[in-house]
């Protein structure tokens, strides 16, 4: 990691309107907390929401806990994501696959899954909420803020080194 620059964190899910902008305005909001400077973005795997705004159950959630999400539009992962994020963070399984198909040559170990980071989580995904009632969201909030909170004792570990 280079310490001239703020750490770099991109979040990825399938359509870049729920769990990554949910894990990036977390990430921003914790990060401020604890008086760390951290770049934060998050994009998607798939063009199906390009442009779209973050879900609104997700903007709902998130206001709920008095969290705010950043204003933000669907995008999707770009070569140029490699050399700008210190960290790729997926949401599933599925989602590092594809990050590490995207990856330059030697890269493909910097993509992490978000629960690998809780001890008690690792090896799982966090479930896509969309298809899902009210309910959904309010778990993969939980699950995102144990994933969110891990990963930034590690960055708090990487600036304290």
């Amino acid at each position: 990691m280079s310490n001239s620059r703020p750490q770099a964190v991109l979040f990825v899910c399938t359509g870049n309107i729920c769990r990554s902008p949910t894990a990036h305005a977390l990430l921003l909001h914790k990060a401020r907390g604890a008086g760390l400077s951290i770049e934060v973005d998050s994009a998607a795997v798939s063009g199906e929401e390009l442009g779209n705004p973050p879900d609104r159950r997700a903007v709902v959630e998130a206001r709920r806990r008095g969290v705010a999400m950043p204003a933000h539009r669907a995008r999707r992962v770009e070569p140029g994501d490699f050399a700008r994020f210190d960290w790729l963070v997926g949401m599933t399984h599925a989602h590092c696959a594809a990050l590490r198909r995207l990856a330059p040559p030697g890269q493909e170990g910097r993509v992490r899954l978000l629960l690998d980071y809780v001890p008690e989580l690792a090896g799982e995904d966090v479930p896509d909420p969309w298809f899902g009632p009210p309910a959904a969201f309010v778990e993969a909030f939980d699950l995102i803020e144990r994933g969110v909170d891990a990963l930034l004792a590690e960055l708090a570990r990487e600036v304290a080194a």
